[in-house]
Formats: structure tokens, C-alpha cells, sequence
């Protein structure tokens, strides 16, 4: 796992299409920087509940708000940034060995994950004492 800091989670626009039928955004791997391999979405979350509260060895997840708003709270071990998502073509790349919290979710709110690799438990972090101790370990990308 390389050592990325809350910097390198950066976002990312999806092309629009717009005429008076509507809009239709697409996500494809052209504009993503990994191959899919995984998608699931969030919702139904209440306004006082969280989601996340772990961080990945070596995937990478791009996240969208389809609907509604929430905030991700990205945390390097050194640094903490908060991050608004309300903009369905805005989508943020969370780096793996980044801790992330999804928070203050409006009521209606979908959240969209695009992952790079299917679902493995021992891809996950979801001790924050061992996400501090596994950074400690890690050499900057």
C-alpha cells in the first residue's frame, strides 16, 4: 500500500449530456483511474447516523451523491479534510489507506461507489488504531 495523503483524493467530473429531454451523465473506466470491478449504493441514512469508519489496503472507491448531499471526512493519520458531495457529475477518488467517514446525510440522499476491486474483507481497515499504526509502515507514493 503506498502512502497517500487527504491531497490525493481529489475529484472528478463525469461528461454530461444535456438536451430538453434532460440530462444523462455517464461514468466510464476512460475517466476513472481504475478498472470497475464493484458498484453499490447508500441510502436511507439517517441524519444522524454515519457510514464508512474504515479505510482500504489497496482499492480505490470514486464516490457520487446521485441524489440529495453528504459529507466525506478523509483523515491521512496527519491531516483531516471534510469534503461536501451534492453535485451528481462531481464524484471524489478516495485513495486507498485513506480513513473515510460519510456524514450529514440529507433526507433522500443515494450515494453511488465505484470501487476497483470486488469485495474483500481483508481489504479493509476498520480499526482506526490499526489504520494510525499501518500508516506509520507506509512509504510516500
Amino acid at each position: 500500500m503506498k502512502k497517500y495523503s487527504i491531497f490525493d483524493c481529489r475529484e472528478i467530473v463525469v461528461p454530461q449530456l444535456m438536451d430538453e429531454r434532460g440530462t444523462l451523465a455517464v461514468i466510464e473506466e476512460n475517466i476513472l483511474p481504475f478498472e470497475i470491478k464493484r458498484l453499490f449504493f447508500i441510502y436511507g441514512v439517517p441524519r444522524d447516523k454515519h457510514r464508512g469508519g474504515h479505510a482500504h489496503k489497496e482499492q480505490t472507491t470514486v464516490l457520487f451523491a446521485i441524489n440529495g448531499s453528504f459529507e466525506v471526512m478523509l483523515d491521512d493519520g496527519n491531516q483531516k479534510r471534510k469534503v461536501y458531495l451534492e453535485d451528481p457529475t462531481k464524484g471524489l477518488i478516495l485513495q486507498p489507506g485513506i480513513w473515510s467517514v460519510l456524514d450529514n446525510f440529507e433526507a433522500g440522499t443515494v450515494c453511488l461507489a465505484v470501487n476497483s476491486g470486488a469485495y474483500d474483507e481483508s481489504d479493509y481497515i476498520r480499526s482506526y488504531d490499526l489504520f494510525l499504526a499501518s500508516r506509520a509502515l507506509l512509504q510516500e507514493v
